[in-house]
């Protein structure tokens, strides 16, 4: 299986992947999902609350992208790569800063498990905030 998995992975073009990378601006903030097949009402709250949050307050960012949301399903083989970059391997909210062609990333894994569903105003507050302080 892991060498079916194997073949899948390197049948798919890097190049893609690296042009759309080379489209964003260089400076820039993205909030990182990653997911597995199947998810907990939580993982699904972490997701949408995330989007929510990112959609409504940062609607021009996400169009000039300085701040992309991705959603990345970590058991499809396209998104391995990136998985084991940030040594993801279950439900995970990554907030990355791309400042000057360097990569910084803060982990909001934890608090977005405590918050997302039962604090959802002070989750979305919290992601927009950070967001917010990156972009400076």
């Amino acid at each position: 299986m892991a060498l079916c998995l194997g073949m899948f992975a390197c049948g798919n073009s890097p190049q893609e992947n690296e042009t759309a990378e080379n489209t964003l601006p260089k400076d820039r903030v993205e909030v990182l999902y990653f997911h597995g097949k199947q998810r907990c009402a939580t993982c699904i709250a972490i997701e949408k609350q995330a989007k929510e949050a990112v959609e409504t307050q940062f609607a021009d960012e996400l169009e000039n992208g300085t701040v992309v949301f991705k959603s990345l399903d970590i058991s499809q083989p396209e998104n391995e790569k990136i998985a084991d970059k940030y040594e993801v391997s279950w439900s995970s909210l990554l907030v990355c800063q791309w400042k000057d062609g360097k990569e910084s990333h803060e982990n909001l894994t934890e608090y977005a498990f405590k918050n997302a569903r039962t604090a959802q105003d002070t989750f979305k507050q919290e992601l927009t905030g950070k967001i917010t302080k990156l972009l400076k």
